[in-house]
């Protein structure tokens, strides 16, 4: 429209000294005119009426959470397409016309004004209605739709047997815990893959520092990483049963680094925070320390205590020592691989030599020579392989005496050296300073059992498979628990579950076999035991099963099978339970007096093992039960 003409168009209230008011109240009156703000007032309405069906269908139908994203970016995008076109363009009689060629006494301005706010009460009227409708009836169908979690089935699984009612026919929708949250790997894009253990090690003490945070419920790494190659966000979130997942990426560079992080509902797929930090290395500390507030923030967390205490607590502000202490917990904690403790342990020793004081660096060498230590060939190289994991957990203790880390290094060297009273305190304090920590869930639970405290036992590994559901150790901590709880039903089903996980681990088939044994089902034990024949396991299970099933010669067979390998010296703990349940009361005695001179690390199982229950009314056995000071 010219000028001449916005003059003389009565309906828009100007004068002849239109020209002369201030250019900002000229722009308003023409927006006004053209029905600009009307086109995007019913534009956002739709925008809003649109995204919440389209939310619900996509969370029924389990749509990754990116396509809500998309959808809002699209909507966003169309905004300005839209005044744009509202302003440059008019409807007529003749139909749709740029603005500039309508001459006035064509203008439809004001009935397309009036079409467009009925439009816009119209849309509202319908905007009410889908709100009452999804409150009283959308809510709740979508409620009984919505996919079980593990452990909500397992939990509604276990009640309908308590009941005798059958399970109901719609699941409840997926309700993760409050401020649940997993991390998943962090993307490398320093343009070198062998750069992945710093982003993947980067990330692993992320996950450790929002584990710190009291209130937080925070995914093992195990389980979180699996989902390395496809983090799917909604499969993340349910196979996990967490309602946050925050991701990112880091850049690497010689000095520097760049964390990218983002946090997003995983129940609506919508971000809850992010943020690009460009640090130096040598304020990686710091940065996890900022980038854990500010998640607990974001999930609106009370921070209790001193943050940053507990996040850097037994760490190092060096470059070269982190790197170094990566490359080793990268090394041990390989999921996929076996685990490369040689590497491992020089790569602690070099953190350790740049920073003597990384309590964390040592206290990790000393959990990896503890392994080392426990699979010894002589008695010589065991006693000083423990000898100096232990140096490493004192050591790493007075440097950093809440680390919960060397607790647990001091509690795995006085387990595996039958210490059980200092293993047993060491394990407390591990859990009172680390109660989210999967690991020290599992090790102290497994302890707890073995020392006969059952159900604290069983109930500390359940936690950990609650933090950590998909990884094999968890619901095989588990299954040891209820094994020595004598709960065989439930042990058989948890070691089922660390098949599921990981088919090729040998040693779950011949402990299965013994739990079936247990159930009395000698078949099933049979056929579990001799999956993997080659492993000692399987072998013991296979020397008590065949002898109970009147086949003792190939009972014989399969001992000395497993003696060619092993020495009886060198696994006298196993070789005294199954002379045990040959009732070789004697023989089974007389080898576990050598499991006792020899410190058999075994000699941890002796009071709630199964398998020497032939032997508990012995004084001989009683003897060395006292012997070996089981803490109260």
């Amino acid at each position: 429209m010219t000028a001449e003409e916005d003059r003389a168009d009565p309906s828009s209230g100007a004068t002849r000294s239109r020209t002369d008011l201030p250019l900002h109240s000229r722009l308003f009156g023409q927006l006004k005119q053209r029905n600009v703000f009307r086109v995007a007032a019913l534009y956002l309405v739709v925008c809003w009426l649109i995204l919440e069906p389209v939310h619900v269908i996509f969370h029924m139908l389990e749509v990754p959470a990116w396509a809500n994203r998309l959808v809002v970016m699209i909507m966003a995008l169309g905004f300005p397409a839209a005044v744009i076109f509202a302003w440059a363009y008019e409807i007529t009689p003749e139909g749709l016309k740029p603005t500039v060629e309508v001459p006035h006494g064509q203008s439809i301005r004001k009935l397309t004004g009036r079409r467009l706010d009925r439009a816009i009460i119209a849309v509202l009227a319908v905007a009410l209605a889908y709100f009452v409708v999804d409150k009283f009836w959308i809510s709740k169908h979508l409620s009984a739709s919505q996919p079980i979690s593990g452990v909500e089935s397992q939990a509604q699984s276990a009640a309908s047997r308590k009941d005798g009612a059958p399970a109901p026919a719609t699941p409840p929708a997926f309700a993760p815990p409050a401020h649940s949250i997993a991390v998943l790997p962090f993307v490398n894009l320093s343009g070198d893959k062998e750069q992945e253990y710093f982003s993947d090690g980067l990330t692993e003490e992320l996950l450790n520092s929002l584990a710190e945070i009291d209130g937080l419920q925070v995914a093992a790494r195990t389980s979180s990483f699996s989902f390395k190659e496809h983090p799917d966000i909604v499969t993340v979130a349910h196979k996990l049963n967490v309602g946050a997942i925050l991701e990112g990426s880091v850049r690497r560079s010689a000095h520097t680094i760049r964390i990218t992080a983002q946090l997003i509902n995983a129940v609506t797929g919508f971000h809850l925070w992010s943020k690009t930090y460009d640090r130096d290395l040598g304020d990686v500390l710091k940065l996890q320390t900022e980038i854990a507030t500010a998640v607990a923030g974001a999930l609106k967390v009370t921070l209790l205590g001193d943050v940053a205490a507990k996040v850097e607590l037994g760490g190092t502000r060096n470059p070269a020592a982190f790197d170094a202490y990566l490359r080793g917990a990268k090394a041990y904690s390989s999921i996929h691989e076996a685990k490369d403790i040689p590497t491992a342990i020089a790569a602690y020793t070099e953190a350790i030599r740049v920073d003597p004081h990384y309590a964390l660096a040592l206290a990790g060498r000393s959990i990896a020579l503890s392994d080392v230590a426990g699979h010894a060939t002589t008695e010589a190289a065991a006693r000083e392989g423990f000898g100096k994991a232990q140096a490493d957990a004192r050591q790493a203790l007075a440097l950093a005496p809440d680390l919960a880390q060397a607790h647990l290094a001091l509690a795995f060297v006085a387990d595996n050296t039958l210490d059980f009273t200092q293993a047993s305190e060491a394990y407390e304090r591990a859990l009172a300073l680390a109660p989210g920590n999967a690991e020290v869930l599992r090790l102290s639970g497994i302890f707890a059992a073995y020392m006969g405290r059952l159900d604290a036992g069983v109930a500390a590994a359940r936690r950990a498979v609650v933090l950590d559901p998909l990884a094999r150790s968890s619901h095989g901590a588990l299954a040891e628990t209820l094994y020595a709880a004598r709960r065989y039903k439930e042990a058989v089903a948890a070691y089922a579950e660390v098949i599921s996980l990981d088919p090729d681990f040998k040693e779950t088939y011949g402990s299965r076999g013994l739990a079936y044994y247990g159930l009395g089902d000698l078949q099933s034990a049979r056929v579990s035991c001799e999956t993997k024949l080659d492993y000692w396991a399987s072998q013991r299970c296979l020397a008590v099963i065949y002898d109970k099933l009147g086949r003792h010669a190939d009972a014989e067979a399969v001992l000395a099978k497993w003696k060619a390998v092993v020495s009886e010296a060198g696994g006298a703990y196993q070789y005294a339970t199954v002379y045990a349940q040959w009732g070789n009361l004697a023989k089974a005695l007389e080898i576990l007096d050598t499991a006792l001179r020899l410190q058999d690390p075994g000699l941890e199982y002796l009071k709630t093992d199964p398998l020497l229950d032939p032997l508990r009314k012995e004084p001989r056995f009683q003897a060395i039960e006292r012997g070996l000071k089981f803490p109260n």
